[in-house]
């Protein structure tokens, strides 16, 4: 696989990305909408902040772009986006759950399978083709995930419904890439925003006090939310699902050890067998990539 921009984007992105947890976890004890409210409107507001003082001929830029769209390629393009900012927050809430109320491993499960449910969702909506080899990772896959019900129903019903949306948000945003990236964020933030808005006076818990819930925000919202979704974003425009499928695999890998090391969550030997058969499925899949050097020789 040749490394370029788009590679260590996608790689950065996804490394980031498995560290969310260190920030996530301390604050177990606020109400996981809480943490989503404040998550997307302070991320929306400094987003804004940025383009509107910083990025505004790259904002005019991009507005002239759509108008000069025709109507069925400008109805499209609003869809994608909206599609996109309901999918991310919805799978931030699931993602805050499970991690905060669930379990870590339940959230690392999730970006273990979202690559093969992306290249399925990929072969159905954007009708890229499937190898007899990564036909038969699909098959691992829902081994593992039978073996993993049986001691985890809840956590599987969460890595599933996590690994769905955003293996769908990644699909759409494929089809999305007229724009300038950081834009499209914006948009859709502003959009992610305005979906929670009306619930935020009913929903959200007492206002918190302490330094550090703040501090940890700011930290999710930058580090782990504008940084690595950009760079996500970007990578988008120059790769192809196998490759993100390949690096995808970084954060999980990432969770599953701090789960084990750091947070010490017990794990029994269902899940040993699930996450082998996950990771020989990551080798089938991929079978391509890490075995094309042999045989070229």
């Amino acid at each position: 696989m040749q490394i370029n921009k788009y590679y260590i984007s996608a790689f950065s992105s996804f490394f980031i990305w498995g560290f969310f947890s260190l920030a996530l976890k301390p604050l177990h004890e606020y109400p996981s909408l809480d943490i989503l409210f404040y998550r997307v409107f302070y991320g929306t507001v400094l987003l804004l902040a940025i383009n509107l003082f910083f990025r505004k001929e790259k904002l005019k830029s991009d507005l002239r772009v759509f108008n000069d769209l025709e109507k069925k390629v400008k109805f499209k393009t609003f869809f994608l986006t909206v599609l996109g900012g309901f999918l991310l927050i919805f799978n931030w809430f699931l993602f805050i759950y499970a991690v905060n109320h669930v379990s870590l491993k339940s959230a690392s499960f999730a970006y273990l399978i979202c690559p093969i449910l992306t290249t399925i969702l990929a072969f159905f909506i954007l009708k890229e083709k499937l190898s007899q080899w990564q036909w038969f990772s699909v098959v691992l896959c829902l081994i593992s995930c039978g073996i993993l019900s049986y001691g985890d129903l809840t956590g599987l019903f969460y890595s599933l419904v996590i690994a769905f949306t955003f293996a769908l948000y990644l699909v759409s945003q494929r089809k999305n890439n007229q724009f300038d990236r950081f834009v499209v964020l914006t948009v859709q933030l502003v959009i992610a925003s305005l979906v929670i808005l009306p619930f935020f006076p009913f929903y959200r818990g007492e206002t918190p006090a302490e330094p550090l819930f703040y501090i940890l925000l700011i930290v999710i919202v930058v580090l782990f939310t504008i940084i690595p979704l950009f760079l996500n974003l970007y990578a988008l425009k120059g790769m192809n699902s196998s490759a993100v499928g390949i690096l995808m695999y970084t954060n999980p890998l990432i969770n599953f050890l701090l789960a084990i090391f750091y947070f010490h969550e017990e794990i029994n030997q269902a899940q040993i067998i699930s996450y082998s058969l996950i990771l020989i499925s990551v080798i089938v899949f991929n079978e391509k990539h890490f075995f094309k050097s042999k045989k070229i020789k």
